[in-house]
């Protein structure tokens, strides 16, 4: 019998390969909804993923004064666009909850309820927003209310480089019960690798098991967009911004700069046995980025040998 994607994870394994979604704005009508999700549907069957992500925005402006490139609109809680619209789907979904817009007993009572078992938390984008929840609670109240929930993490690679200690982050949370992580949009290999190497030389001086990382990839389709990246924090090394900014075509350039930093992040898990994945983003509505986040996963399975 095939071991089931929560066996793997818990048994940290290596090669996954998610691809993430974000649910339609909320204010669209139920019947738009569900064009967008037979569509979003049919494209997900066709790829053999392990699982589908299903993404829990929040309004970033806390963490960056700067105008935002892509006005904030609120979408359908993940969750409710997976029970009500992608129940035809049937493969494994992760559901990303940021526990900040809820107070303890909403959160509560979702952690008990929830028809999900596989969840990623996350937390508030600034220390300065003013939760009514904060992630080390929303930890303890899963582990309280729900132990078979598998929970996941976010890493965040390009906050190694700024503060050394993103791999203590995943050993913490790691004690508090996650069993997977998530990272956001990597771009800089070098800071990835640099944090895998402290990731894994901490787990072997300390002799502790490593759980699964799975590495986020996002094409990059305009001009707009790679400047929707700076805002967000996701560094893009000058030479790879000017390349992308002067390239005849930004998002074939940006596909197989992707395809090039998961080929070196497949190796150097390989070697040192991080278990480890991808997910392969797609947050555009244009179909040429649509496309090429297809594109993407296809050089993504060929790379884990799938």
């Amino acid at each position: 019998m095939l071991a089931t994607l929560k066996e793997r994870i818990l048994n940290r394994e290596s090669g996954f390969l998610f691809y993430g979604l974000t649910p339609p704005k909320a204010s669209t009508g139920d019947e738009r909804v569900r064009e967008i999700a037979d569509k979003q549907m049919a494209r997900v069957r066709s790829l053999n993923v392990d699982a589908l992500i299903l993404y829990d925005l929040q309004d970033e402006s806390s963490r960056n004064a700067n105008p935002r490139p892509f006005p904030f609109s609120e979408t359908i809680k993940p969750d409710v666009y997976s029970r009500n619209y992608l129940t035809d789907l049937q493969l494994p979904k992760i559901i990303y909850k940021s526990v900040g817009k809820y107070s303890p007993a909403e959160f509560a009572n979702w952690v008990r309820t929830a028809d999900n078992d596989l969840s990623v938390f996350v937390g508030s984008p600034s220390k300065s927003q003013t939760d009514s929840l904060t992630l080390s609670n929303a930890y303890r109240i899963k582990n309280e209310q729900n132990v078979q929930m598998v929970l996941g993490g976010v890493t965040i690679p390009e906050r190694h480089h700024l503060k050394g200690d993103e791999h203590l982050r995943l050993f913490s949370k790691i004690d508090n019960g996650c069993r997977f992580f998530v990272s956001q949009c990597v771009y800089s290999v070098n800071h990835t690798l640099d944090f895998l190497s402290d990731y894994y030389y901490t787990a072997l001086e300390q002799q502790r098991p490593m759980v699964p990382v799975i590495f986020t990839l996002t094409p990059c389709g305009s001009t707009k967009s790679l400047e929707f990246l700076d805002w967000l924090g996701i560094d893009v090394p000058h030479w790879l911004h000017n390349d992308l900014q002067h390239s005849e075509n930004i998002l074939h350039r940006s596909v197989d700069v992707c395809s090039s930093i998961a080929a070196e992040i497949v190796d150097f898990c390989r070697a040192k046995s991080i278990p480890m994945g991808f997910n392969i983003e797609s947050v555009a509505i244009r179909k040429e980025e649509i496309e090429a986040s297809i594109e993407l996963v296809g050089n993504v399975r060929a790379l884990l040998n799938r």
